[in-house]
Protein backbone atom coordinates (compact mmCIF):
# COMPACT_ATOMS: atom_id res chain seq x y z
CA UNK A 1 0.00 0.00 0.00
CA UNK A 2 0.49 3.51 -0.48
CA UNK A 3 1.90 5.73 2.91
CA UNK A 4 3.36 8.95 4.34
CA UNK A 5 6.46 7.64 6.39
CA UNK A 6 7.85 10.12 8.84
CA UNK A 7 11.54 9.22 8.97
CA UNK A 8 12.20 10.55 11.88
CA UNK A 9 12.39 14.10 13.51
CA UNK A 10 13.26 17.34 11.30
CA UNK A 11 11.73 19.23 8.31
CA UNK A 12 9.57 18.68 5.35
CA UNK A 13 12.49 16.01 3.70
CA UNK A 14 11.25 13.47 6.72
CA UNK A 15 7.58 12.89 5.00
CA UNK A 16 8.03 10.04 2.50
CA UNK A 17 5.76 8.38 0.36
CA UNK A 18 6.61 4.86 -0.71
CA UNK A 19 5.13 1.75 -0.60
CA UNK A 20 4.84 -0.09 2.67
CA UNK A 21 3.59 -3.52 3.65
CA UNK A 22 -0.49 -3.69 4.31
CA UNK A 23 -0.63 -4.34 8.39
CA UNK A 24 -1.36 -7.92 9.58
CA UNK A 25 -3.51 -7.99 12.14
CA UNK A 26 -3.26 -9.21 15.55
CA UNK A 27 -5.84 -10.56 18.02
CA UNK A 28 -9.03 -7.75 18.18
CA UNK A 29 -8.37 -5.90 15.75
CA UNK A 30 -9.55 -4.84 12.33
CA UNK A 31 -8.03 -3.22 9.31
CA UNK A 32 -9.71 -0.42 8.14
CA UNK A 33 -9.24 0.96 4.26
CA UNK A 34 -8.71 4.53 4.59
CA UNK A 35 -10.70 6.78 2.82
CA UNK A 36 -9.98 10.39 4.04
CA UNK A 37 -7.48 11.43 6.90
CA UNK A 38 -7.20 14.96 8.38
CA UNK A 39 -4.38 16.95 9.58
CA UNK A 40 -3.48 18.12 13.18
CA UNK A 41 -1.08 20.24 14.46
CA UNK A 42 0.05 17.24 16.30
CA UNK A 43 1.71 15.71 13.25
CA UNK A 44 3.63 19.06 12.44
CA UNK A 45 4.37 19.21 16.74
CA UNK A 46 5.40 15.42 16.55
CA UNK A 47 7.89 15.55 13.26
CA UNK A 48 9.77 18.49 15.08
CA UNK A 49 10.00 17.45 18.35
CA UNK A 50 8.05 20.14 19.68
CA UNK A 51 6.89 17.77 22.83
CA UNK A 52 10.21 17.53 24.17
CA UNK A 53 10.73 19.40 27.67
CA UNK A 54 13.31 21.59 26.54
CA UNK A 55 11.54 23.09 24.01
CA UNK A 56 9.68 26.59 24.58
CA UNK A 57 9.32 27.91 21.42
CA UNK A 58 5.95 28.37 19.64
CA UNK A 59 5.19 25.41 16.90
CA UNK A 60 5.92 28.43 14.12
CA UNK A 61 9.27 29.41 15.37
CA UNK A 62 10.37 25.90 16.05
CA UNK A 63 9.40 25.28 12.13
CA UNK A 64 12.37 27.57 11.23
CA UNK A 65 14.87 26.68 13.57
CA UNK A 66 17.53 24.53 12.18
CA UNK A 67 17.39 21.32 13.22
CA UNK A 68 20.74 21.17 15.37
CA UNK A 69 18.67 23.61 17.83
CA UNK A 70 15.70 21.26 17.94
CA UNK A 71 15.55 18.82 20.45
CA UNK A 72 15.78 15.09 19.93
CA UNK A 73 12.97 12.13 20.91
CA UNK A 74 10.23 15.05 21.71
CA UNK A 75 7.46 12.32 21.85
CA UNK A 76 4.40 12.67 23.72
CA UNK A 77 5.25 11.10 26.84
CA UNK A 78 8.40 8.93 25.61
CA UNK A 79 10.69 9.21 22.17
CA UNK A 80 8.67 9.29 18.97
CA UNK A 81 8.75 5.34 17.40
CA UNK A 82 10.18 6.66 14.30
CA UNK A 83 9.67 5.82 11.12
CA UNK A 84 6.15 6.26 11.93
CA UNK A 85 3.46 6.90 9.64
CA UNK A 86 1.07 9.75 11.43
CA UNK A 87 -2.35 10.66 10.40
CA UNK A 88 -4.38 11.23 13.75
CA UNK A 89 -8.08 11.16 12.16
CA UNK A 90 -9.54 8.84 9.88
CA UNK A 91 -12.57 8.00 8.07
CA UNK A 92 -12.70 4.54 6.38
CA UNK A 93 -14.64 1.49 6.16
CA UNK A 94 -13.82 -1.79 7.81
CA UNK A 95 -12.49 -4.74 5.25
CA UNK A 96 -11.12 -6.83 7.71
CA UNK A 97 -11.25 -8.08 11.05
CA UNK A 98 -8.99 -10.58 13.12
CA UNK A 99 -9.60 -14.30 13.50
CA UNK A 100 -12.18 -15.02 16.15
CA UNK A 101 -13.74 -11.59 16.16
CA UNK A 102 -16.77 -11.04 15.25
CA UNK A 103 -17.65 -9.63 11.53
CA UNK A 104 -20.31 -7.20 12.38
CA UNK A 105 -17.89 -4.66 11.52
CA UNK A 106 -17.23 -5.90 7.86
CA UNK A 107 -18.52 -3.21 5.33
CA UNK A 108 -19.16 -0.21 7.64
CA UNK A 109 -18.23 2.51 7.17
CA UNK A 110 -16.39 4.07 10.93
CA UNK A 111 -14.68 7.05 12.60
CA UNK A 112 -11.87 5.87 14.77
CA UNK A 113 -11.45 7.22 18.32
CA UNK A 114 -7.61 8.14 18.46
CA UNK A 115 -7.36 8.72 21.90
CA UNK A 116 -7.43 5.32 23.30
CA UNK A 117 -7.30 4.74 27.35
CA UNK A 118 -5.10 1.63 27.69
CA UNK A 119 -6.44 0.77 31.33
CA UNK A 120 -9.76 1.30 31.06
CA UNK A 121 -11.86 5.07 31.66
CA UNK A 122 -10.67 4.78 35.79
CA UNK A 123 -7.23 5.09 34.61
CA UNK A 124 -5.79 8.41 32.69
CA UNK A 125 -2.70 6.74 31.19
CA UNK A 126 -3.70 6.66 27.15
CA UNK A 127 -2.17 5.99 23.78
CA UNK A 128 -2.43 7.96 20.84
CA UNK A 129 -2.64 6.24 16.99
CA UNK A 130 -0.46 8.16 14.64
CA UNK A 131 1.94 9.56 17.79
CA UNK A 132 2.43 6.00 19.42
CA UNK A 133 1.63 3.44 16.76
CA UNK A 134 0.59 4.15 12.88
CA UNK A 135 -1.49 6.11 11.98
CA UNK A 136 -4.12 6.69 9.05
CA UNK A 137 -1.74 8.54 6.29
CA UNK A 138 -1.74 5.20 4.16
CA UNK A 139 -4.36 3.47 2.22
CA UNK A 140 -4.65 1.14 5.55
CA UNK A 141 -4.41 1.48 9.13
CA UNK A 142 -5.07 -1.20 11.71
CA UNK A 143 -6.65 -0.42 15.10
CA UNK A 144 -8.34 -2.11 17.98
CA UNK A 145 -12.06 -3.20 17.34
CA UNK A 146 -13.14 -1.26 20.31
CA UNK A 147 -11.83 2.00 18.88
CA UNK A 148 -13.69 1.96 15.53
CA UNK A 149 -17.18 3.30 15.34
CA UNK A 150 -19.84 2.94 12.58
CA UNK A 151 -21.56 6.34 11.48
CA UNK A 152 -24.35 6.71 9.82
CA UNK A 153 -24.30 10.41 8.64
CA UNK A 154 -25.16 12.85 5.23
CA UNK A 155 -21.36 14.01 5.71
CA UNK A 156 -18.74 13.01 3.41
CA UNK A 157 -16.00 11.17 3.75
CA UNK A 158 -13.57 14.05 3.79
CA UNK A 159 -16.25 15.69 5.99
CA UNK A 160 -15.98 12.78 8.74
CA UNK A 161 -12.10 12.88 8.58
CA UNK A 162 -12.15 16.60 10.12
CA UNK A 163 -14.12 15.66 13.24
CA UNK A 164 -12.33 13.07 15.54
CA UNK A 165 -9.31 15.06 16.93
CA UNK A 166 -10.51 18.22 16.71
CA UNK A 167 -14.07 18.12 17.83
CA UNK A 168 -13.21 14.93 20.04
CA UNK A 169 -10.35 17.52 22.18
CA UNK A 170 -12.82 20.40 22.40
CA UNK A 171 -15.63 18.34 23.55
CA UNK A 172 -13.48 16.47 26.12
CA UNK A 173 -12.24 20.36 27.66
CA UNK A 174 -16.07 21.10 27.59
CA UNK A 175 -16.57 17.82 29.39
CA UNK A 176 -13.67 18.45 31.79
CA UNK A 177 -15.06 21.91 32.78
CA UNK A 178 -18.36 21.18 32.67
CA UNK A 179 -19.71 23.82 30.46
CA UNK A 180 -23.11 24.37 30.63
CA UNK A 181 -25.98 26.98 29.36
CA UNK A 182 -25.25 29.09 32.63
CA UNK A 183 -21.81 29.78 30.92
CA UNK A 184 -19.61 32.40 29.20
CA UNK A 185 -16.97 30.92 27.90
CA UNK A 186 -13.62 32.55 26.36
CA UNK A 187 -12.49 30.53 23.06
CA UNK A 188 -8.61 31.63 22.44
CA UNK A 189 -7.40 30.41 18.56
CA UNK A 190 -11.08 30.34 17.39
CA UNK A 191 -10.34 29.81 13.65
CA UNK A 192 -8.15 26.47 14.54
CA UNK A 193 -9.50 22.92 14.17
CA UNK A 194 -9.86 22.62 18.15
CA UNK A 195 -11.07 26.27 18.56
CA UNK A 196 -14.19 26.04 16.05
CA UNK A 197 -15.28 23.07 17.15
CA UNK A 198 -15.26 24.66 20.69
CA UNK A 199 -17.22 27.44 19.31
CA UNK A 200 -19.48 24.60 17.84
CA UNK A 201 -19.82 22.77 21.08
CA UNK A 202 -20.02 25.18 23.58
CA UNK A 203 -23.23 27.05 21.47
CA UNK A 204 -24.83 23.60 21.83
CA UNK A 205 -24.33 23.45 25.29
CA UNK A 206 -26.26 26.96 25.80
CA UNK A 207 -23.51 29.06 26.81
CA UNK A 208 -22.53 32.38 25.76
CA UNK A 209 -19.32 32.38 23.28
CA UNK A 210 -16.38 34.94 22.91
CA UNK A 211 -14.09 34.24 20.36
CA UNK A 212 -10.61 35.47 19.92
CA UNK A 213 -8.94 34.91 16.38
CA UNK A 214 -7.44 36.74 13.51
CA UNK A 215 -9.95 39.15 11.44
CA UNK A 216 -10.04 37.15 8.52
CA UNK A 217 -11.80 34.40 10.14
CA UNK A 218 -14.57 36.59 11.90
CA UNK A 219 -16.83 36.19 8.96
CA UNK A 220 -17.15 31.99 9.28
CA UNK A 221 -17.40 32.84 13.00
CA UNK A 222 -20.03 35.01 13.09
CA UNK A 223 -21.74 32.02 10.86
CA UNK A 224 -21.39 29.36 13.67
CA UNK A 225 -23.33 32.52 15.51
CA UNK A 226 -20.32 33.39 17.69
CA UNK A 227 -21.42 35.58 20.45
CA UNK A 228 -18.54 37.99 20.37
CA UNK A 229 -15.91 37.57 18.09
CA UNK A 230 -12.59 39.68 18.92
CA UNK A 231 -9.15 39.87 17.17
CA UNK A 232 -6.04 38.56 18.08
CA UNK A 233 -3.57 40.92 20.05
CA UNK A 234 -7.27 42.78 21.25
CA UNK A 235 -6.66 43.90 24.97
CA UNK A 236 -9.58 41.96 26.01
CA UNK A 237 -9.57 43.41 29.82
CA UNK A 238 -10.15 46.59 28.17
CA UNK A 239 -12.61 45.45 26.16
CA UNK A 240 -14.18 42.78 28.46
CA UNK A 241 -13.26 43.88 31.79
CA UNK A 242 -12.07 41.61 34.73
CA UNK A 243 -14.72 38.99 36.09
CA UNK A 244 -16.16 37.99 32.95
CA UNK A 245 -16.18 34.79 31.90
CA UNK A 246 -16.65 31.19 33.34
CA UNK A 247 -14.63 29.30 31.10
CA UNK A 248 -11.65 29.97 29.19
CA UNK A 249 -10.62 27.32 26.48
CA UNK A 250 -6.78 27.69 25.80
CA UNK A 251 -4.90 25.99 23.23
CA UNK A 252 -3.01 29.17 22.35
CA UNK A 253 -1.16 29.67 25.70
CA UNK A 254 2.23 31.91 24.97
CA UNK A 255 2.07 35.38 26.35
CA UNK A 256 -1.98 35.73 26.71
CA UNK A 257 -2.22 32.59 29.32
CA UNK A 258 -1.46 34.66 32.58
CA UNK A 259 -3.93 37.44 31.63
CA UNK A 260 -6.73 35.21 30.81
CA UNK A 261 -7.13 34.35 34.36
CA UNK A 262 -8.31 37.58 35.05
CA UNK A 263 -11.05 37.90 33.18
CA UNK A 264 -12.30 34.91 34.73
CA UNK A 265 -14.91 35.31 37.44
CA UNK A 266 -14.46 33.70 41.03
CA UNK A 267 -14.52 30.33 40.82
CA UNK A 268 -14.13 29.80 37.13
CA UNK A 269 -11.97 27.35 35.14
CA UNK A 270 -9.36 27.18 32.42
CA UNK A 271 -9.18 24.56 30.20
CA UNK A 272 -5.93 23.45 27.85
CA UNK A 273 -5.13 21.11 25.94
CA UNK A 274 -2.40 22.87 23.42
CA UNK A 275 0.15 25.60 23.52
CA UNK A 276 1.16 26.39 19.63
CA UNK A 277 2.02 30.53 20.84
CA UNK A 278 4.52 28.49 23.32
CA UNK A 279 4.47 26.18 25.95
CA UNK A 280 6.23 28.17 29.01
CA UNK A 281 4.15 30.69 30.09
CA UNK A 282 3.45 33.61 33.17
CA UNK A 283 0.80 33.71 35.28
CA UNK A 284 0.18 35.31 38.94
CA UNK A 285 -0.59 32.69 41.30
CA UNK A 286 -2.46 35.03 43.21
CA UNK A 287 -5.05 35.31 40.65
CA UNK A 288 -5.08 31.94 40.68
CA UNK A 289 -5.77 31.08 44.85
CA UNK A 290 -7.77 34.08 45.60
CA UNK A 291 -10.30 33.66 42.93
CA UNK A 292 -10.62 29.91 43.32
CA UNK A 293 -10.21 29.30 39.87
CA UNK A 294 -9.46 25.53 38.02
CA UNK A 295 -6.84 24.86 35.91
CA UNK A 296 -7.38 21.78 34.09
CA UNK A 297 -5.29 19.92 31.34
CA UNK A 298 -7.06 17.58 28.95
CA UNK A 299 -6.06 14.89 26.99
CA UNK A 300 -7.19 11.98 27.86
CA UNK A 301 -10.76 10.97 26.67
CA UNK A 302 -13.60 10.45 28.72
CA UNK A 303 -15.82 7.77 28.29
CA UNK A 304 -19.03 9.82 27.02
CA UNK A 305 -17.11 12.16 24.53
CA UNK A 306 -16.58 10.41 21.50
CA UNK A 307 -19.78 8.33 21.52
CA UNK A 308 -21.83 11.42 22.09
CA UNK A 309 -19.86 13.43 19.70
CA UNK A 310 -20.73 11.07 16.65
CA UNK A 311 -24.34 11.51 17.97
CA UNK A 312 -24.60 15.18 17.22
CA UNK A 313 -22.62 14.18 13.94
CA UNK A 314 -25.90 11.63 12.90
CA UNK A 315 -28.52 13.95 14.60
CA UNK A 316 -26.78 16.88 12.07
CA UNK A 317 -26.35 19.11 15.23
CA UNK A 318 -22.99 20.23 14.09
CA UNK A 319 -21.00 21.04 10.99
CA UNK A 320 -18.21 20.18 9.61
CA UNK A 321 -15.57 22.62 8.46
CA UNK A 322 -13.02 21.85 5.98
CA UNK A 323 -10.68 24.31 4.24
CA UNK A 324 -8.86 22.14 2.01
CA UNK A 325 -8.37 19.03 1.12
CA UNK A 326 -5.09 17.60 -0.66
CA UNK A 327 -4.02 13.98 -2.00
CA UNK A 328 -2.11 12.17 0.44
CA UNK A 329 1.15 12.67 -2.02
CA UNK A 330 1.19 16.30 -1.26
CA UNK A 331 1.00 16.23 2.11
CA UNK A 332 4.78 18.59 2.58
CA UNK A 333 2.27 21.31 0.74
CA UNK A 334 -0.42 20.35 2.71
CA UNK A 335 1.84 21.13 5.80
CA UNK A 336 3.62 24.04 4.18
CA UNK A 337 -0.20 25.79 3.69
CA UNK A 338 -0.94 24.86 7.35
CA UNK A 339 1.52 26.21 8.59
CA UNK A 340 0.57 29.76 6.94
CA UNK A 341 -1.89 29.80 9.38
CA UNK A 342 -4.51 31.41 7.15
CA UNK A 343 -7.49 28.95 6.93
CA UNK A 344 -10.34 28.14 8.88
CA UNK A 345 -10.84 24.55 9.99
CA UNK A 346 -9.36 21.33 9.11
CA UNK A 347 -7.06 20.28 6.16
CA UNK A 348 -8.13 16.69 4.77
CA UNK A 349 -5.67 14.31 3.23
CA UNK A 350 -7.48 11.44 0.69
CA UNK A 351 -5.04 8.57 -0.03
Amino acid sequence: MKAVVTMGQGGLDQLVYKDVPVPVLGAGEVLVRVLAAGMNNTDINTRMGWYADDVTASTADLAHQPLATQAVGGGWRQATPFPLIQGTDCCGVVVAVAPGEPSGLLDKRVLIRPCMRTNGFADFDNVWMASDFDGAFAEYVKVPATEVFPIESRWSDVELASLPCAYGTAENMLHRAQVGPADTVLVMGASGGVGSAAVQLAKRRGAEVIAVASANSHPHLRALQVDHVYARGADLLEILGAHRVDVVVDNVAGEAFGRNLQLLKRGGRLVTSGAIAGPAVRLDLRQLYLKDITLIGSTAWDEPVFPNLLALVERNEIQPLVAKVFPLSQIAQAQTDFMQKQHFGKFVLVP
